[in-house]
C-alpha cells in the first residue's frame, strides 16, 4: 500500500518541483564499477579483459568445430555419402584450411590401415569366424600331392 501511495504522490511531486532538489542516489543506483567495488579505469580494464578472453574462446571453438566438420566430411568422402553444406561453411569459416588434432589424424590413418587390410583376400578369409589358416593351407597342399600322384598314374598321359 505504502509503495501505491509513494509511486503516485512521487511521481507527481516530482513533476511539480520539475526535479530541483537535485538527484539523490539511492544505495540500489551504484555504478557497475563502484557496485564491483573498482574504479572506473579498473572496472574498463577488467571489461576489456572479458571480451579478450571470450573472443578466443569463441576461436578455439570455431577451430574445433571445423576440425570436427573436416572429420565428417573425410568420412562422408570415404563412404561417398551427400555432402553437408553447413559442414563446408564451418571450415570455411576457420580459414578454409583446417587441419586434424594428431589424434584424429591417427585415428584415420589407423582406420585406413584396416580398411586396406580388410580388402586384401587374406584379410578376408581371416575376418570369417573359425577359420584357421594353418589347417586350411595343409589342406590344399595334400590336396596338391594328392593331385600329382593320381597324375602320375593315369596312364593317358
Amino acid at each position: 500500500m505504502a509503495f501505491m501511495v509513494k509511486s503516485m504522490v512521487g511521481g507527481q511531486l516530482k513533476n511539480l518541483t520539475g526535479g530541483l532538489g537535485g538527484e539523490e542516489k539511492g544505495d540500489g543506483e551504484k555504478s557497475p564499477a563502484e557496485a564491483q567495488g573498482m574504479t572506473r579505469e579498473e572496472y574498463e580494464e577488467y571489461q576489456k579483459q572479458l571480451l579478450e578472453e571470450k573472443m578466443e574462446r569463441d576461436a578455439q571453438f570455431t577451430q574445433r568445430k571445423a576440425e570436427r566438420a573436416t572429420l565428417r566430411t573425410h568420412f562422408r568422402d570415404k563412404y561417398r555419402l551427400p555432402k553437408n553444406e553447413t559442414d563446408d561453411s564451418q571450415i570455411q569459416l576457420a580459414g578454409g584450411d583446417v587441419e586434424l588434432p594428431k589424434e584424429l589424424a591417427k585415428m584415420i590413418e589407423q582406420d585406413n590401415e584396416e580398411e586396406e587390410e580388410k580388402d586384401s583376400v587374406i584379410g578376408q578369409l581371416t575376418s570369417i569366424q573359425n577359420l584357421d589358416l594353418d589347417s586350411l593351407k595343409d589342406k590344399a597342399q595334400a590336396t596338391l600331392e594328392d593331385l600329382k600322384q593320381s597324375a602320375e598314374k593315369c596312364s593317358v598321359m
